[in-house]
């Protein structure tokens, strides 16, 4: 058995960060991550042409900036070579291969006893420690649903974390199924590269621009979150105008108020609407 006061499940980004804010303090830790690497959703399960929705200075780990010469919105490839340099910086040495099975708290010892099995050698191995940060991220495990038909449709089916790029998908027929920020994004670059794209849309959708998101992320500092949800609606639609016609539809609820109540994304247009709109995207 291994102690150590604070046990962090996850190497992602976030995991990082408590590593490296730990590592400041003179905090003991140890970091698990299932994975043969750290931030594995971006370095192995992410498609090409990703690039952070966000403005650069909300996306930025504490303690250790972007450099200035990388642009508002960082590529997948800028993001992973700053966190090969942030686990350098701060000497940060997950162990790995190692997917956890079992945390309990035990109410007289005041500890956390975490159980895990190294996927490398099959053995379970033992941690303890005082505090447990739990770091293994909201989109960590791909889900595809049951569909009926799809078990004998003899196509190619992937998830989007199979997903790099659309070249291999020139002049086929391709259906994306989901219409998040990945759904839509992949959907655009399916038809830059010549693929007959069709996606499906489930629910209502808000589409922001990056911009409007911008705005909306400084203005929550100031004003209540329902008058930013008002202005963002607004301007969605002085932008974007009317959805139904191209078979969408906008939530009752705003889009800030729907990230903080169910953790539902709007989606950030990056494109995919004019295409939408121009009927390359049906």
């Amino acid at each position: 058995m291994q102690e150590q006061p604070v046990i962090i499940i996850g190497a992602g980004p976030s995991g990082l960060a408590t590593a490296a804010s730990l590592n400041l303090h003179s905090i003991p830790y140890i970091i698990l991550e299932r994975e043969d690497c750290f931030a594995s959703l971006w370095k192995k399960y992410a498609y090409d042409r990703l690039h952070l929705h966000l403005h650069k200075q909300f996306c930025q780990l504490p303690h250790l900036p972007f450099p200035h010469s990388y642009p508002r919105f960082i590529s997948k490839q800028q993001f992973v070579s700053y966190l090969d340099d942030y686990v350098s910086h701060f000497k940060i040495t997950p162990l790995y291969c190692r997917c956890v099975e079992l945390a309990v708290f035990d109410e007289i010892t005041k500890e956390w006893t975490v159980k895990v099995r190294n996927l490398g050698s099959g053995e379970v191995e033992e941690f303890r420690g005082r505090f447990l940060v739990v770091a293994s991220g909201e989109a960590t495990d791909p889900y595809t649903p049951e569909i009926e038909g799809l078990k004998s449709f003899p196509g190619d089916v992937l998830h989007s974390t199979q997903f790099k790029n659309g070249k291999a998908f020139r002049d086929k027929n391709v259906l994306v199924v989901g219409s998040g920020n990945s759904g839509m994004e992949i959907a655009m670059d399916l038809a830059n590269h010549g693929a007959k794209t069709s996606i499906v849309v489930r629910s209502p959708v808000h589409i922001l621009s990056r911009e409007m998101v911008y705005l909306g992320l400084n203005l929550l500092k100031y004003i209540p979150l329902n008058m930013v949800d008002w202005l963002m609606v607004m301007l969605s639609k002085l932008v974007y105008r009317e959805l139904s016609k191209y078979g969408l539809s906008r939530p009752k609820e705003g889009p800030f108020f729907m990230k903080v109540a169910d953790g539902k994304y709007p989606v950030l247009d990056v494109g995919t609407y004019s295409k939408i709109r121009s009927r390359e995207i049906q």
